[in-house]
């Protein structure tokens, strides 16, 4: 099955970048530096942050529908990220290194499939939702911090 996994558009967040930590801090932002790769994984780049690197860890709406299933936690981005990594029928680094929890939702935003996948069947299970016709688009979460990683579209 065809897919295609985006980071996203560094666009919604350049303007933070380069903030001093004091008004980052009013919009609840923090700024962090990652002291451990893996470990402080980039949604735009859709990478893991480098040893000494700087990023921004803020809330985030991933999932911003009308439904009961919306969705907004913490995330990572990267304050050197100038444009969103794309991965066609390839699998981004952030996807291959930790276990990865997969939410099918349909056109509307409606769950409808889960599932979890570990070190090397990420892409078996994202077949295994995007078999199913009602499946629309697939939202990645790091299954242990729940926090969103990717959205997955068919190819």
């Amino acid at each position: 099955m065809s897919y295609v996994v985006a980071g996203l558009s560094p666009k919604g967040f350049s303007p933070l970048f380069g903030q001093a930590d004091e008004a980052l801090a009013q919009l609840g932002v923090i700024r962090v530096s990652a002291d451990a790769k893996p470990g402080y994984p980039c949604r735009i780049t859709l990478e893991d942050a480098e040893p000494g690197e700087t990023l921004l860890l803020l809330n985030h709406a991933d999932h911003a529908v009308a439904t009961p299933y919306r969705n907004a936690y913490a995330i990572y981005v990267r304050e050197a990220a100038l444009a969103a990594n794309r991965f066609e029928d390839a699998l981004p680094p952030v996807l291959t290194n930790r276990p990865i929890a997969l939410r099918g939702y349909d056109a509307e935003g409606m769950l409808r499939g889960a599932t979890l996948a570990l070190a090397g069947d990420v892409e078996a299970r994202i077949d295994e939702l995007f078999a199913r016709s009602e499946v629309a688009y697939i939202h990645a979460h790091n299954a242990a911090h729940g926090c969103f990683v990717a959205r997955i579209d068919r190819g």
